[in-house]
């Protein structure tokens, strides 16, 4: 669990770099969106299934991304995580903020698919 809350902490720091294209930035958010959203694919409720999509989904999310990039660059922002000491309210307004965005992006994306 200390490891995937590295890899987030990272996600965030890869976000806002600047040497990282725009394109690069679409996955990150995407991941920790989901991560961080109160919403899940399969509601937690439903026994096995309900905490399965998070073990899948969130380290194949994570997988995309470190191929997608530099190596060195992952490493880098992994680095940086595991010194970094982001508070919880610091990081919890980034999530939400990012929560926030996803789902608006999602009621536009249905909203001119329907119309």
């Amino acid at each position: 669990m200390k490891k995937l809350k590295t890899q987030l902490i990272a996600l965030s720091l890869l976000y806002r770099r600047s040497d990282v294209a725009w394109y690069k930035k679409i996955l990150p958010v995407l991941v920790l969106a989901y991560a961080l959203s109160p919403i899940d694919l399969i509601p937690d409720f439903i026994p096995i299934l309900g905490y399965l999509d998070d073990l899948i989904l969130l380290p194949f999310g994570i997988y995309l991304i470190i191929k997608s990039i530099p190596r060195d660059l992952w490493q880098e922002c992994m680095l940086l995580a595991e010194e970094s000491e982001l508070r919880p309210s610091k990081f919890g307004w980034i999530g939400f903020m990012l929560v926030i965005l996803f789902y608006g992006f999602l009621v536009y994306l249905i909203y001119t698919l329907v119309t």
